[in-house]
C-alpha cells in the first residue's frame, strides 16, 4: 500500500516536473522570438519570418543573423551555464546561497581575461577560443582558493564558511581588478568597465562556437551525475555510508562547475546572480530532486538572461544597459530575501 502510495506521490512530482519544463520552454520561444524583434532597427515579425527563410534583404540578413541571432543564441547558453554552475555549487556545499558569481569564481575568471586584455596588443584580435581556457584558469584557482580555506578535515565544507570566504575573496579580487584598470589605455578601459558590468560583448558566431563545446560537454556530465548530488544532499557521512566517493565526487562536480562558470564569463563578462535565481526558481517550481532541478534550472537561466538581455537592449534605444545590470536589478532583492530567511 505505502509503496502505491509512493509511487503516485513521485508520478505526480513527474507530470508537475515536465508540465513546468514544458512552460519554461515556451516561454524561452516566446522571448525568443520577441528578442529577434528587438532592436534599434526594428524588424516586423512578417521580416523575421522572410529573412529566416531565405527571403529577406541584405541588410535584414547581416541584422538577424550577424548581429541579433548570436547574441541571443550566446544569451541562452550562458543562461544555461551559469544556472546549472549555481546548482551544482548548491549541491556541493548544502548551501541554498551559493553561486558562482557570490562564491568569487565569476571573478577569479574576469581577472584573468582581464589581464589578458591589459597586456594583449588589441582587444578585438583577441583569441576568441583562448578565452574561455584563461577564465577557466583563473576561475579553477579561486575555486582552490576558497575550498582550501573552507574545507575541514573532519568536517568537509561547511556552508556559512563558504560562504563567507567567497564572499571575502570576490572583494579581494574585485578590488585587484579595480587597480588593474588604472593603468588601461581609454579604449581598453571603456571594453573592460562595460565587460565587468556583465555585457554580452561576443556577439559573432565566433563565440557560440567557442563557448559551445564547453556547454554541450559539461551540462551532460552535470545531468549524468544527478543521482550523486541528490545523495550528497543528505550530508557526507550519510553519503560515504551509501558507498559514495564524496571527495572525489565534490572534485568532479566542482570542476564541472567552474568550467561552466568560467566558460560563461569569458563572452558574457560578470553577469551575477543567474546561479543564485535559476536553482531556486527551479526548486520551488519542480523540487529538490536533480534529476528534475538541473533542466529546470538551466531553463530558467535560459529564460532569465534572455530577457535581461532583451530588455537592456530595448528599454534606452539607441543606447543599451548591460544585461548584469538588469539581471542585478532582479537578483540582489531575492538575494537578500534569501538571506533574511536563511537561518
Amino acid at each position: 500500500m505505502e509503496n502505491a502510495v509512493d509511487f503516485s506521490i513521485e508520478r505526480k512530482r513527474h507530470k508537475r516536473a515536465i508540465g513546468v519544463m514544458i512552460v519554461l520552454g515556451v516561454l524561452i520561444l516566446v522571448a525568443f522570438l520577441i528578442s529577434m524583434n528587438t532592436g534599434y532597427i526594428r524588424l516586423s515579425p512578417a521580416d523575421v519570418v522572410r529573412t529566416l527563410f531565405g527571403f529577406g534583404t541584405s541588410k535584414q540578413n547581416l541584422i538577424l543573423f550577424d548581429f541579433r541571432l548570436p547574441r541571443i543564441v550566446i544569451s541562452i547558453l550562458i543562461g544555461a551555464g551559469l544556472a546549472v554552475s549555481g546548482c551544482v555549487m548548491q549541491a556541493i556545499s548544502r548551501n541554498a546561497l551559493a553561486d558562482p558569481g557570490i562564491l568569487g569564481i565569476n571573478a577569479g575568471a574576469g581577472l584573468m581575461v582581464m589581464l589578458f586584455i591589459s597586456y594583449y596588443p588589441s582587444t578585438s584580435a583577441a583569441p576568441v577560443y583562448l578565452l574561455p581556457v584563461l577564465a577557466l584558469c583563473g576561475a579553477g584557482l579561486t575555486a582552490a582558493l576558497i575550498f582550501s580555506l573552507t574545507f575541514k578535515r573532519y568536517r568537509g565544507v561547511m556552508p556559512t564558511r563558504l560562504l563567507l570566504t567567497g564572499i571575502a575573496v570576490a572583494a579581494a579580487i574585485s578590488a585587484a581588478t579595480i587597480v588593474l584598470t588604472l593603468r588601461l589605455s581609454p579604449e581598453k578601459y571603456q571594453f573592460v568597465a562595460t565587460w565587468m558590468a556583465g555585457s554580452i560583448w561576443g556577439t559573432n558566431w565566433k563565440f557560440v562556437l567557442s563557448l559551445m563545446p564547453w556547454i554541450f560537454v559539461l551540462i551532460p556530465f552535470v545531468f549524468y551525475k544527478a543521482n550523486v548530488m541528490n545523495v550528497l544532499n543528505l550530508g557526507d557521512l550519510t553519503a560515504r555510508g551509501l558507498g559514495t566517493p564524496v571527495s572525489r565526487e565534490q572534485l568532479l562536480l566542482l570542476a564541472a562547475a567552474v568550467g561552466l562558470a568560467a566558460s560563461s564569463v569569458a563572452v558574457s563578462g560578470g553577469i551575477g546572480f543567474v546561479g543564485l535565481i535559476g536553482p531556486h526558481l527551479a526548486r520551488r517550481l519542480v523540487g529538490p530532486k536533480h534529476q528534475y532541478l538541473l533542466p529546470a534550472s538551466a531553463l530558467a537561466g535560459m529564460l532569465l538572461v534572455l530577457v535581461a538581455d532583451t530588455i537592456g537592449r530595448w528599454i534606452l534605444q539607441p543606447s543599451e544597459i548591460p544585461t548584469g545590470i538588469v539581471v542585478a536589478i532582479i537578483g540582489a532583492p531575492y538575494f537578500l530575501y534569501l538571506l533574511a530567511k536563511s537561518k
